[in-house]
């Protein structure tokens, strides 16, 4: 009878270390593939290095922090956003309502919170654990952790938390109360970056939701590329943007 795979060893990093190079990350045999490193430590300074680095965290309560770099990379091609004649047309409605409004950085830990307390399709907790919500709160008054919101009369209804490093910007959660509240975040998010220039966001993994969208897989060495000349250009002024509409109406909206 053949012998299982052996499981590899997983990296631990202390405090002061930093993390390892992004090729020792588990691979597709592995039982978990993309596993980089494992460590009790989760701050801003934390995260600022290993965004830098295309790792992000992804734990479940009672877990040490867990460092990912999946290979391939599900991306979104800011140019390739599938903006459905759906979503266009919802939009358009919405934007008639005098208490509807599209933001950024109004509420940035109301949308964490909130992105918490809605678990993922299939999952029957949240990896947003509350050491997870502190550290993005720190991120946030640093200036690299961002929220877009959708509001309607006064109340927050839908949203999505990013991290940007000048022009990398990293796609982590988001909630919805409303019919395409989260897609609407989304566009609003993909109008901005259109606007400034921006041609990616990192989706992290595969899902069919995110495929619909327009994202897809690439090489983790090809996204580790792209991660390194976006982050050495100037940061957008987040919390100024709103929705852009004429950069999503110049993509192709015949699907």
């Amino acid at each position: 009878m053949p012998r299982a795979p052996k499981m590899p060893d997983l990296i631990w990093i202390q405090a002061d270390e930093p993390l390892p190079s992004t090729h020792l990350a588990w691979d597709a045999q592995s039982p978990a593939p993309g596993l980089l490193a494992a460590s009790q430590d989760l701050s801003a300074a934390r995260l600022i290095e290993s965004y830098s680095h295309g790792v992000f965290p992804w734990f479940s309560a009672g877990q040490p922090v867990l460092w990912w770099s999946p290979d391939p990379r599900m991306v979104l091609h800011t140019a390739h956003f599938r903006f459905h004649r759906s979503l266009r047309q919802a939009i358009k409605r919405w934007l008639h309502h005098p208490g509807f409004s599209l933001t950024f950085d109004r509420d940035f830990s109301q949308v964490m919170r909130r992105c918490s307390a809605a678990p993922r399709a299939g999952q029957s907790g949240t990896w947003i654990v509350p050491a997870m919500v502190t550290a993005y709160e720190d991120l946030h008054r640093a200036g690299h952790a961002h929220s877009a919101e959708v509001w309607l009369d006064g109340e927050l209804v839908a949203g999505l938390y990013f991290v940007a490093l000048g022009h990398a910007v990293f796609g982590e959660s988001m909630f919805t109360t409303v019919t395409d509240g989260s897609k609407m975040a989304l566009a609003s998010l993909v109008s901005v970056c259109l606007k400034h220039g921006i041609t990616s966001i990192d989706c992290q993994q595969n899902t069919r939701h995110l495929a619909s969208l327009g994202a897809q897989e690439i090489p983790r060495a090809q996204f580790l590329t792209g991660v390194q000349q976006a982050r050495l250009m100037p940061p957008v002024p987040w919390a100024e943007q709103t929705l852009y509409w004429d950069a999503l109406t110049a993509l192709d909206t015949t699907s």
